[in-house]
């Protein structure tokens, strides 16, 4: 008979994550850093380092990589998922120097300015774009959407399994007439 090895890291991570309910974009982006924490150490396992180790990598994050601060709290959930659920060890406080964020007003496209961009687009990607524009809803939710989530009568659309995986109901945008001039006219 033969004798079953153990489950690498990263295939106990997927499983971790699949039994929590994560979504595969969540489950891509903790096992890339998780790769990245592994490599930054010269392919040492997690299990042989800890918060030391932890703080130095994200603190490398902050000052040597300058990544944003959402990127970096997102390196640290991943690595803190892979401590608690996976290794079964508890970190303590971790102290890493932290990323700042950032003091400026992000950019927001003006809605003259994101019609004529829907302008350019055509065919099923004008329509998507129409949609998450006049809904409100995320790509992922407008790239799983059916036939049977459009609700004519109520002028609603069904958002099955969004984020956090949870339904819910939002509003159908219609094109007014005003607005699907601007969109057509070039």
């Amino acid at each position: 008979m033969e004798e079953q090895r153990p489950k690498k890291l990263l295939d106990q991570v997927r499983d971790a994550l699949r039994l929590k309910h994560y979504s595969y974009r969540t489950e891509q982006a903790y096992v890339g850093w998780i790769k990245r924490y592994i490599f930054f150490y010269g392919v040492r396992h997690p299990a042989e380092m800890g918060a030391p180790e932890v703080e130095a990598f994200l603190t490398h994050l902050a000052v040597q990589e300058n990544v944003a601060a959402s990127t970096q709290n997102q390196a640290l959930s991943a690595l803190l998922f892979l401590y608690r659920e996976v290794l079964y060890q508890d970190l303590g406080p971790v102290d890493a120097l932290r990323a700042k964020r950032p003091k400026r007003l992000p950019t927001v496209l003006t809605r003259e300015e994101t019609l004529r961009l829907i302008g350019c687009l055509s065919g099923t990607h004008q329509l998507m774009a129409k949609l998450i524009y006049g809904s409100g809803i995320r790509l992922m939710e407008c790239l799983r959407l059916r036939v049977k989530d459009l609700d004519f009568e109520r002028r609603a659309l069904i958002v099955r399994d969004g984020k956090g995986e949870q339904d819910g109901v939002t509003v159908c945008p219609t094109a007014s007439s005003r607005c699907s001039r601007n969109i057509c006219s070039g």
